[in-house]
């Protein structure tokens, strides 16, 4: 990943305050020097990332996931994705988290790329994975607080779907717009 530095806009970090340590993420506030000299407080949530797996089927279906989304109050159509483990590769949880949301493994993995979705508060980062010749496996399970429906919706029809703003998953709009633009 590339990351242009500038160091007139680098900001030093003169302390660090922990508002609340989770099983998923921790929020931490800190007080910062910008590159102009001034005194600033940012808001940071620490994520341990995860990965996003688009994978479109022999007919031209894209594998999506239906679950509910307790920040947004909606069910939402996306492609699978979980979080990484501790010391896990991205490409083994990518591998893990399809197998337990979709009962499904592919032949071949590609790692499209990798990208943070928030990066004005979280540092979390995602990496993006095409999963490529689809094959059912049986599947360990998913988590058992998740509640997950498996859809195959037609790749034109997905392409639609976020046209029409009735697919609204950054990840997965991303990844989409990839295999569009790239012709699978």
């Amino acid at each position: 990943m590339i990351i242009i530095k500038d160091d007139r806009l680098i900001e030093k970090t003169i302390s660090t305050n922990y508002l609340y340590r989770g099983r998923i993420i921790n929020v931490r506030q800190d007080q910062v020097k910008t590159g102009d000299d001034k005194i600033a407080f940012r808001e940071i949530v620490e994520h341990p990332g995860a990965v996003a797996i688009i994978a479109i089927d022999e007919n031209d279906q894209v594998v999506l996931v239906r679950q509910h989304r307790q920040p947004t109050g909606a069910v939402l159509y996306e492609i699978p994705a979980g979080k990484l483990e501790a010391n896990e590769e991205p490409l083994d949880c990518a591998r893990r988290e399809f197998m337990e949301e979709t009962a499904m493994d592919a032949e071949e993995w590609h790692q499209i790329f990798v990208f943070y979705p928030s990066p004005g508060f979280s540092d979390e980062i995602i990496y993006l994975f095409q999963a490529i010749g689809l094959k059912d496996v049986q599947s360990p399970g998913s988590d058992p607080d998740e509640n997950i429906e498996v859809r195959k919706i037609p790749l034109a029809k997905a392409k639609e779907m976020v046209m029409h703003g009735d697919l609204v998953d950054g990840k997965t709009i991303i990844a989409l717009q990839y295999v569009l633009l790239n012709n699978k």
